[in-house]
């Protein structure tokens, strides 16, 4: 996964194996910052967005996961695991961390 430019520095922390998420289901992780979700879709791709639903705080990563979206398991709010945007007719973002995959082994790009 190419970084833009523009992005501030990242430093790699190691989250674990690719087997530790489930398919269609979230592993989270916790930093000193906040809680991040790590999602793997029913092909396997692997996406990472903030545990904090935007409409009143849910925690995602409990949500059911549907093609490349989560729902948040309090009011039924779609997120897009791609873009980190609300699904119309929701409204409102999270934030979206890059992950990559070397091997089995998963690293998650926090800021510095």
């Amino acid at each position: 996964m190419s970084i833009p430019a523009q992005q501030p520095s990242l430093r790699w922390l190691a989250i674990g194996r690719v087997e530790d998420v489930p398919a269609q289901g979230a592993r989270v992780v916790l930093t000193p910052d906040t809680a991040i979700a790590v999602f793997k879709t029913r092909d396997g791709r692997l996406f990472a967005i903030e545990d904090r639903c935007p409409h009143k705080g849910g925690p995602l990563s409990e949500g059911l996961v549907h093609g490349d979206c989560v729902v948040c398991p309090l009011h039924g709010l779609k997120i897009d695991l791609v873009k980190g945007s609300a699904i119309a007719p929701d409204e409102g973002s999270v934030k979206r961390y890059p992950i990559r995959q070397e091997g089995e082994q998963l690293f998650l790009g926090v800021a510095c």
